[in-house]
This record gives structure tokens, C-alpha cells and sequence, in this order.
């Protein structure tokens, strides 16, 4: 709900519109039709243009359709990354990032404001955890970039600001009203939830979920040094969550990703390769590189390419795939690990 107490449509599914159309007087219908005139992007009821005209008037002075309200753009000079800063009603602010690949357009969203993990060598929770985002306002951000930039979404990763499990409920909400087929119908197999790895709710995520994609950070093969870049992830040693993953392989049968950042000195030795390769061994995954992006005030680097090609080569020759990560939007502080809340970063 938004400041002025108005209905936000967008946090509803389909049957509950119905509903909610049902207790106005409507006829049942209208309900699918605003539904999908809000996943084509309408920014008002003026645009629903099938709808009756006071049916219209009445919606605009009881309902919104969004909460997000674009406070600045970026676009990368270098490949066409777009970032977003979206406010939120209530002071907060988030981004948003879109990406263009061969395969497709991929959008990185957030699910929290802030962030409580406090990785060092991110950005995102500097600033702590603000809040959680509601269902409404993570489908907002698509709806969004996809009016803006006028093309189709092919993939959503929600790996932008904030700990998705942190924010579960809401998390679920959003999976289900962006795989509506009257709406987006966006594939689950088209979607990837990033975590820094909460056991119990990867065991839930993968009986809700069960098509959808999963990422891990890990970014260190034992408890000491992902502690110490990881602090909020120190509850769930190695020993659980390693654990949680296998369980999610074996019940969905999808290989699982585990994203881990190379940073210089500290965990891009052969060593620490050979410890991961002997800690994920055997499991239905692999290994996502990411040379560490820079981000002010961390004192971190990233591992050069020598290092990153021992660290992959090692990898491979234990028999785990490996996959490095493009850097996209690096110039305009939109690559992973970039990300912040707070408004008037851009």
C-alpha cells in the first residue's frame, strides 16, 4: 500500500482481482482485463482503453497500478547495460540492471532494500537492510525496464540488491504472478533465484519451486575465509548447506550454480581451487567465475587472468564445470557486487 492508501492492483494474482473486482460491482472479466494491461506495461487506467470510461475514473481514484518511479538511468557506453534507479514510495530506493546477450534480454532485480549479509566485497550492504520489497514492487522492475527499453524479457535473475530467502514469502508471490499466463508468463526455467545460502529455505525452494534456477554464492571453500568475506552467512557452516544443495539436485534433478568471486590473494591460489573442486565434487552443478568487481572503500581486488585460467584450468581438470562471468556495466557500477539502495548514487 502506498502513501495515500490506495489499492496497489499490481501486488494482486489474477483471483484475487477477480475477487476484488467481484466486491466493486464488476463483472468478473474486467478483472483479467486490467490484469493484462498492467503486464503490458499500462502506467494508467487511461490506457486500458476497453475498459468503460467511469469504470476507468473509478480505479484511477481508489487504485494504483506501481510503486516504483524511475529517479535516474544509466546506459553503458561499453555494451548496453542499462541500470535503474527506481524510488520507492517511502523514501527507499532500489536498482535494477538490464542486460542484452545472444541468447536473449536478462534483467537482474532486487528483492530487498539494502542488504543484511554485510559481504565485504559487495556493495549492496553497506548501507544495512532497509526493508523487504513486496511481489508488487519486484514486478514492477520488469514492467519497467521492459517499457523502457521496448523489448522483450527473456530471463530474470533476482540477484540484484538483497537476500531473496531473507524475503521468502514476498519471493514466492513475485514467482507466481511473473509466471501468470495472462500476464508475463515468464518460464521458470527462465528464472534464477541468487542466495547466499540459508539451508532450510533451499530445502522449501526446492519443493515450492521446483523448475526454477538456484545460485549459491559461495565464494570460499571453508567456513573461516567465507566467514570472514560472509559474515551473515556464519549460522549455516559448509557442512549444511553443502548438504542442502545435494538434497536440491537429487529432488529436482537441476544442476545447481555455485557463483564464486576470485579475489586476489585471498581465495584464487591452486589451493583453494583444489578445495573447492573436493568440496562440490560429485554434486549436479558448477562453478560460475567472477573476476571481483571493483567497489569503493573494500580494499579488495580481483584476481588477474593468469590466476582466474590456473583457478578454471584446475577446476576442470577435477571435473567440475566451469563458467566465467561477462563483465557487463562495469563502468557504470552495475556488475555484480555493485549494486547499493540508497538514492542519489548515480
Amino acid at each position: 500500500m502506498n502513501e495515500n492508501e490506495r489499492t496497489n492492483l499490481k501486488e494482486m494474482d489474477l483471483p484475487a482481482l477477480e475477487a476484488f473486482f467481484t466486491e466493486m460491482g464488476e463483472k468478473r472479466y474486467r478483472a483479467e482485463q486490467v490484469f493484462q494491461w498492467m503486464y503490458r506495461g499500462a502506467d494508467s487506467f487511461d490506457e486500458m482503453t476497453d475498459l468503460p470510461l467511469p469504470l476507468r475514473e473509478k480505479l484511477a481514484e481508489t487504485c494504483d497500478l506501481g510503486c516504483l518511479r524511475m529517479a535516474a538511468r544509466q546506459v553503458s557506453k561499453a555494451d548496453g547495460t542499462r541500470k535503474y534507479l527506481f524510488a520507492l514510495f517511502d523514501g527507499n530506493a532500489i536498482e535494477t540492471v538490464f542486460m542484452k546477450y545472444q541468447f536473449g534480454n536478462a534483467l537482474c532485480i532486487s528483492s530487498q532494500a539494502g542488504c543484511g549479509m554485510g559481504c565485504s566485497f559487495c556493495a549492496s550492504g553497506q548501507d544495512g537492510l532497509a526493508r523487504n520489497l513486496s511481489a508488487g514492487e519486484m514486478v514492477d522492475q520488469v514492467l519497467r525496464a521492459g517499457r523502457d527499453t521496448g523489448e522483450k524479457i527473456n530471463n530474470i535473475t533476482v540477484m540484484g540488491t538483497g537476500e531473496p530467502f531473507d524475503n521468502y514469502e514476498e519471493l514466492a508471490r513475485f514467482l507466481h504472478l511473473i509466471g501468470a499466463k495472462e500476464g508475463l508468463g515468464v518460464g521458470a526455467r527462465h528464472i534464477t533465484v541468487s542466495t547466499c545460502g540459508i539451508p532450510s529455505m533451499i530445502d522449501r525452494f526446492s519443493a515450492d519451486f521446483p523448475q526454477v534456477n538456484l545460485a549459491v554464492s559461495l565464494h570460499a571453500a571453508n567456513d573461516n575465509k567465507r566467514n570472514a568475506l560472509m559474515p551473515g552467512t556464519s549460522a549455516w557452516p559448509l557442512t549444511e548447506l553443502l548438504p542442502a544443495c545435494r538434497r536440491y539436485t537429487e529432488k529436482t534433478n537441476r544442476r545447481i550454480t555455485f557463483e564464486y568471486a576470485l579475489i586476489q590473494g585471498y581465495n584464487d591460489s591452486p589451493e583453494d581451487a583444489k578445495e573447492l573442486a573436493e568440496e562440490v565434487s560429485g554434486l549436479l552443478c558448477h562453478v560460475n567465475l567472477i573476476l571481483l568487481n571493483p567497489v569503493t572503500g573494500t580494499g579488495l581486488r580481483a584476481a588477474d587472468k593468469d590466476r582466474l585460467a590456473t583457478f578454471k584450468n584446475r577446476l576442470e581438470r577435477s571435473g567440475i564445470p566451469v563458467t566465467v562471468r561477462r563483465r557487463m556495466g562495469s563502468d557504470i557500477d552495475a556488475a555484480c557486487g555493485q549494486l547499493r539502495a540508497g538514492a542519489g548514487l548515480f
